[in-house]
């Protein structure tokens, strides 16, 4: 399917590039702690696990069963596109190949947080006169 080629391609949501962390229901930190995830807290005790994520192999999710319900919710913008036939899975195998070559020149900066802004999170900033 072409969901799952684009997710297997990427890994952005998981890999610590798009998310600090993701937000756990105090009922998933036990499971995802016995499976060896380093579940941590926020000050006010709200579980979180951290990114890049533990259970990533890869591109691969190796606790997609046991995944927590915001990993199973979360649709990049990307994935949202492809999945409402807006772009085809070429075209949005290419931004994904976008995003991994500025990622692989080592500098996190305007233009790489614009283009994941853009095609993954769905945000669009707005620009101002300097």
């Amino acid at each position: 399917m072409s969901l799952s080629t684009l997710c297997l391609r990427c890994g952005l949501c998981c890999d610590g590039t798009l998310f600090t962390h993701v937000p756990l229901r105090r009922t998933e930190a036990g499971p995802l702690k016995a499976l060896g995830l380093p579940v941590k807290e926020r000050e006010d005790g709200t579980p979180i696990l951290p990114q890049r994520c533990a259970a990533l192999e890869g591109k691969t999710c190796t606790a997609y069963a046991q995944r927590p319900e915001g990993c199973r919710r979360y649709h990049c913008h990307l994935f949202s596109a492809l999945s409402e036939g807006e772009v085809s899975l070429e075209e949005a195998l290419a931004v994904v190949d976008g995003a991994h070559a500025l990622l692989a020149g080592g500098e996190r900066g305007p233009e790489l947080d614009d283009y994941l802004d853009k095609h993954f999170r769905g945000r669009h900033r707005r620009y101002t006169a300097q």
